[in-house]
């Protein structure tokens, strides 16, 4: 973990709800060192690994999916909240420390047996990623793993990802 990286993530008390300490990324984004520090951080641990896919979560997932999946020489997938993909495509429950949503993702996305790599800002509860996974299994994909930026260890979302390689880059 990167300790200046940590330095440069704003914590908002209250956000979205009372009782929750929003981790904001905003401000590690508009810093040009850090945010490239992180995706290249992110990016070291997959080089060579033959990483077919980058899906990641909307929208920050998006954020960080993106430049690896463009320094990786791999697609990039994205996984949408319900309603918001255009085609065809599979769809997902998932809990949220504060309430409940639905996922997407094209039903064309994948191809058979790729090398994927989930990415999202936050590794939370979990409920995010277990559903992001569970759309990646229609697919009979190889899933190489899942990277976040943050992880909140209290809540103990990689409990529930025992069966993958699962790295964050900042934990609090």
């Amino acid at each position: 973990m990167d300790e200046q990286l940590k330095k440069t993530i704003r914590s908002i008390p209250d956000f979205p709800k009372k009782g929750i300490l929003f981790r904001d990324i905003t401000t590690l984004l508009k810093d040009k060192k850090a945010f490239t520090e992180a995706i290249n951080l992110l990016v070291s641990r997959h080089k060579g690994k033959g990483i077919d896919k980058i899906v990641g979560m909307e929208s920050r997932g998006f954020i960080l999916g993106a430049p690896m999946a463009y320094l990786l020489g791999a697609g990039f997938v994205p996984v949408r909240k319900k309603g918001k993909l255009p085609g065809e495509s599979y769809k997902a429950t998932y809990e949220l420390e504060y309430g409940s949503d639905h996922l997407e993702i094209h039903k064309d996305a994948i191809e058979r047996g790729e090398k994927v790599l989930i990415v999202d800002d936050l590794l939370a509860t979990g409920g995010t990623a277990v559903a992001t996974i569970e759309l990646v299994q229609n697919f009979d994909a190889k899933i190489h793993g899942l990277d976040f930026l943050i992880e909140l260890e209290d809540l103990n979302g990689r409990d529930k990802l025992k069966k993958f390689d699962v790295f964050s880059l900042i934990k609090f």
